[in-house]
């Protein structure tokens, strides 16, 4: 009995765990960094729609399209993927899912595919890229085409291919400001038009010409353009482009200047734009 009221008393010391950040923790950081992403992810999309064309819109479109190789022949069914089976182009050419490019089914319709207008879309841009290339190729024949083809500009725009005949300073398309073709300009438009009777294309010609002081009485701006554009269509009809391909002979005036000062020679041009045949 002694011995044990010596014995030192026994200390029993509860230690309380405090979790940091209550009942919930950091599970709101998760849902809120969540959130945030959304809205990034919304505001980007809006972003795109007002930002791009309708073109653009339909290649993302596209690009973001479902293409998993499934049918009913490969035993996938035509479920939410709507896809093709990959032999699917022999096997049910008129049928279904497999109904070809060519003869497009209801269902792909019904989907907005347009496999067969993205490949004539995209042969167009190769037809484009390879006349803008046969014009601009030239360059490399000799001196003479080389000066001759500084006078060109091409661009490839939503209407067509757009081949650009401008004034430089010390030599100029026509003779001072009448529509009577100079040696620069018939020499150049043999040229175009040896490149462009190997299209097909539809063919717009266009004149603009440089502004002149208002004061004057008589402004011949529009007179001169609309006449500069007919003097191209007969230069390259004469060199063997047939009439039928025309399809608008437009004089601009100066109501469309590429400089600052629209008085200025470089806003006299010959445009000849080789338009699209699929728009």
């Amino acid at each position: 009995m002694a011995g044990q009221a010596n014995a030192a008393p026994v200390i029993i010391k509860r230690k309380k765990k405090v979790i940091s950040g209550g009942h919930h923790g950091g599970a709101w950081k998760v849902a809120y960094a969540d959130f945030v992403t959304a809205m990034m992810a919304f505001f980007m999309l809006m972003w795109l729609l007002s930002a791009t064309t309708e073109q653009q819109r339909r290649g993302l479109s596209d690009y973001f399209s479902p293409t998993v190789p499934l049918s009913r022949i490969s035993g996938g069914g035509d479920g939410a993927f709507g896809g093709d089976s990959l032999m699917s182009e022999d096997t049910q050419a008129q049928n279904g899912t497999g109904a070809s490019a060519q003869s497009p089914s209801d269902q792909r319709q019904a989907r907005g595919d347009s496999t067969a207008e993205g490949e004539t879309a995209a042969s167009e841009e190769e037809r484009l890229a390879e006349v803008q290339k046969a014009l601009m190729a030239r360059s490399g024949e000799s001196m003479t085409m080389e000066r001759l083809l500084r006078h060109v500009v091409t661009r490839v725009t939503d209407e067509g291919l757009v081949i650009e005949l401008f004034d430089l300073e010390q030599a100029r398309l026509f003779e001072g400001e009448t529509a009577t073709p100079t040696k620069t300009l018939r020499d150049l438009s043999l040229v175009l038009a040896d490149v462009l009777q190997a299209t097909r294309n539809p063919l717009a010609v266009g004149a603009h010409v440089h502004s002149y002081p208002l004061m004057m009485r008589d402004n011949p701006v529009w007179p001169l353009s609309a006449a500069r554009a007919q003097a191209g269509r007969e230069l390259l009809r004469g060199h063997g482009v047939q009439d039928n391909r025309f399809a608008r002979v437009t004089g601009f005036a100066d109501r469309k200047p590429l400089t600052p000062d629209p008085s200025v020679i470089r806003n006299n041009r010959l445009e000849v734009i080789l338009l699209r045949t699929n728009r």
